[in-house]
């Protein structure tokens, strides 16, 4: 969850929600604790790879689980995309798109022999830059408290449905559940701690970056730590900066792969993708064949996609993703009312995105139907 998104979100939701950016953290952050909540409880219940493509199959019907799964890997494929371009306008911006696609590549070969140890370093590494900012930003004479304005409209809403890809990473937990030691107790608390994690996190990051930049010229930002530290008299900081964009777009690429790859296993296992991709390597354990070709598409994606437009378009696909979630949370029977106002909220929120986010996502979510319908 705290990888590119908090070094890139925040300037479109800047742009969207003027002085009004925290509100829209505020709205991204309840959603997503709804989400997670619904997540967490099916997890316990379902502790199998495919997350909520598996909860709406079982408590949906066959549709709905595809729907999820179908939403989540044309949402997260674009998350990919987004975070390789990360990397790329950070390490080197006149040739992005070529630094993204060989992320991809490196990312994808990593993912192929496994993963342990290496997503808690990139982290570890990550929270301390992040400190470092918040630190540098608040403790300059550049902060203007009054950057931190209460404003309300369509703009905070757009905000918070661009924030909140700042915010879905929790799924990522679920979808590995084959692969996850106790299933039943440490899914939910996994989700339930890094959520909370998160949201301090990001607080404290949107204060700075709001009380220092402000918020025209944090909507004008192509990175803005990084203008965080040099306004406050600190330009040195920015290559460690820098360097703190790129390992948690790094980080959050590795988990994004892994975890797209998994809910294509599930989909490939029930045979609404080609069922070579449920293959699963002998030595390794993973799904060789879904990683390669989420890599590969990954990797043209990143090639030729805008930031901006990338983050729209995943969050529409995430969203109509953990809308599935909730409505299947709430056949459970018990505490209905937090599935339904993270139902509400994914509903508002994927509506009240640009227009072209909108259309886009659409017109990919109608083309899985008609797919389905076919077969």
């Amino acid at each position: 969850m705290i990888g590119a998104g908090v070094f890139s979100a925040f300037a479109p939701a800047a742009a969207a929600a003027g002085s009004g950016l925290l509100v829209g953290l505020a709205i991204a952050a309840l959603v997503a604790y709804c989400n997670a909540t619904s997540s967490a409880r099916l997890a316990a219940l379902y502790p199998t790879s495919g997350g909520t493509y598996v909860y709406g199959r079982e408590r949906l019907g066959p549709f709905w689980g595809y729907l999820a799964g179908w939403s989540f890997v044309v949402g997260k494929t674009a998350s990919c995309a987004a975070m390789a371009l990360t990397v790329g306008l950070h390490v080197w911006p006149e040739r992005a798109h070529l630094v993204a696609v060989a992320a991809v590549v490196l990312l994808t070969a990593l993912n192929y022999v496994g993963v342990k140890k290496a997503a808690r370093v990139i982290v570890a590494t990550v929270l301390v830059v992040l400190a470092v900012v918040v630190v540098t930003g608040l403790g300059s004479s550049a902060v203007d408290l009054g950057n931190l304005g209460v404003a309300g409209g369509f703009g905070v809403l757009e905000a918070a449905g661009l924030l909140f890809f700042a915010f879905a990473g929790y799924a990522r937990v679920a979808t590995l559940g084959e692969e996850v030691r106790d299933p039943v107790r440490t899914i939910p608390r996994a989700i339930s701690i890094a959520l909370v994690i998160t949201l301090f996190v990001y607080a404290a990051v949107g204060v700075t970056v709001l009380s220092v930049l402000g918020p025209a010229r944090l909507a004008e930002s192509k990175a803005p730590l990084v203008d965080v530290v040099v306004a406050a008299g600190v330009p040195g900081l920015a290559p460690v900066v820098t360097v703190g964009a790129a390992l948690a777009a790094l980080g959050a690429l590795l988990a994004l792969i892994l975890g797209v790859s998994r809910t294509v296993l599930a989909m490939a296992r029930d045979r609404h993708l080609p069922g070579a991709l449920a293959v699963v390597h002998p030595r390794f354990s993973v799904p060789h064949r879904a990683e390669l070709v989420v890599g590969a598409v990954v990797a043209i994606a990143a090639g030729f996609a805008d930031l901006r437009g990338v983050i729209g378009f995943s969050s529409f696909g995430v969203l109509l993703y953990y809308a599935i979630a909730n409505a299947s949370a709430w056949t459970l029977g018990s505490r209905r009312v937090v599935p339904v106002v993270g139902l509400l909220g994914c509903v508002v929120l994927a509506c009240t995105l640009p227009v072209v986010s909108v259309l886009s996502g659409a017109a990919v979510v109608v083309v899985g139907i008609v797919l389905y319908a076919v077969r």
